[in-house]
């Protein structure tokens, strides 16, 4: 059975927020395209009609849980990017060779990653109330909270996966650009999944994020396409997928040399 060090999970926390306390130059960048969003495309739009639109909901409002899925999206996912810059600067060889299992030093990244993704979420949810915004009820945040926490880890993890098996930094942004980006807009974030193309759909049912947003807005609107309970049990059970896949092959990289 393998080991699991709270400590080293405790420090290799630790140390991401540090990190990033140190460059609060990527924390701000990270908020300015959802925010570019929000002030361009939700006041330019703000008085359009979509099909699918909920009723009584302008579109800035529409918008906001589409920004927050979009900055744990993008801040998830290149996550996946400090390890390969450990990896580069040879770091990641210096942990593995201390006596804790590679389980503890994955669930350490997860935890520092996801957390950092988490405070970008919060921000921009706070930030959206200059912009009119309301939430919907304390029990709506509860609910939004569980799903930016579920669309963290799952993301986490695929970030993770795919910096495993990869080697180049510059590699690793390439192939994040066509997998984010398709995430991104085919999960409904920005326009309602309802107007899509018929042949799209198949492609957005299989998009985790879709989940993950309509399931921000069930909590933080009050109104979704899905029950939040498919949508939460959805996305829990590819967040797990997701979680034990990094894990898996995080455990048989190469760290480098």
């Amino acid at each position: 059975m393998v080991s699991i060090s709270g400590q080293a999970v405790y420090m290799l926390w630790l140390r991401e927020m540090k990190r990033t306390w140190r460059a609060k130059s990527r924390m701000i960048g990270a908020l300015v395209m959802p925010l570019f969003f929000l002030v361009f495309m939700g006041s330019g739009f703000r008085r359009a009609t979509l099909p699918g639109m909920p009723e009584g909901v302008d579109y800035i409002t529409f918008l906001i849980p589409g920004a927050i899925g979009m900055s744990l999206l993008f801040s998830s996912m290149f996550g996946g990017l400090q390890v390969l810059w450990d990896k580069e600067f040879g770091f990641l060889k210096e942990i593995m060779v201390t006596p804790v299992s590679r389980l503890s030093i994955v669930l350490g990244r997860m935890a520092g990653g996801s957390t950092i993704s988490l405070l970008q979420g919060f921000m921009i949810l706070l930030l959206s109330t200059f912009f009119g915004f309301r939430i919907h009820s304390l029990s709506g945040l509860l609910t939004a909270v569980v799903f930016m926490f579920l669309i963290a880890f799952t993301f986490i993890g695929l970030g993770l996966s795919f910096a495993s098996r990869m080697k180049d930094m510059h590699g690793f942004q390439l192939v994040m650009n066509f997998v984010v980006f398709p995430i991104f807009f085919l999960s409904g974030a920005l326009y309602p999944v309802q107007g899509l193309p018929v042949w799209l759909k198949p492609f957005v049912y299989l998009d985790p994020l879709t989940y993950g947003v309509d399931g921000l807005r069930a909590g933080l609107l009050g109104t979704s396409v899905h029950p939040p309970l498919l949508d939460f049990a959805v996305l829990a059970t590819i967040c797990a997928g997701m979680v034990t896949l990094g894990s898996i092959l995080f455990e048989t990289s190469d760290v480098g040399q």
